[in-house]
């Protein structure tokens, strides 16, 4: 649901779906990160049921470590997908407004992590989650996927 808010209801909020641009490739650029968003969250949940046999929400987490597929590259790969969603609205729709919206999450989201997520993974996997946190950037995705050597 967070992620239908975040970069959903928000932007609608924001913009009411308003197209402030003519340029057709900036639209193109905002509707492929848009397809990219859309796809890698979807992965990145399927991952979770899965793989982790959970969800992404606190009330029902995963009961496994979820680091195959797009985790494999990057920690983050949902937040990302919405941020990148997000910023491929501000594009497709030529909203400005909606690159500070995405600064905002992005933001928020990062504090999230550092703050709760990251020690609640530690605590809960322990040493598998150092080993992979180690390995796997949390923010930039590595080109080749870790395998957990």
């Amino acid at each position: 649901m967070a992620p239908g808010v975040a970069a959903g209801l928000v932007p609608w909020l924001i913009t009411n779906w308003r197209v402030e641009t003519d340029s057709v490739p900036v639209r193109l650029l905002g509707a492929l990160l848009i397809a990219i968003g859309v796809a890698f969250l979807l992965h990145a949940f399927a991952r979770f049921v899965i793989e982790g046999f959970g969800t992404p929400a606190p009330v029902a987490p995963p009961s496994r470590l979820v680091v195959g597929g797009a985790y494999r590259h990057v920690r983050n790969p949902m937040y990302l997908a919405v941020e990148a969603t997000i910023v491929g609205q501000a594009l497709f729709l030529g909203q400005p407004a909606l690159l500070a919206w995405a600064a905002a999450f992005g933001a928020t989201v990062f504090a999230f992590v550092v703050l709760y997520e990251e020690p609640t993974l530690r605590e809960r996997f322990g040493e598998g989650y150092d080993a992979y946190r180690t390995a796997v950037p949390g923010w930039l995705p590595r080109l080749r996927p870790w395998r957990g050597e």
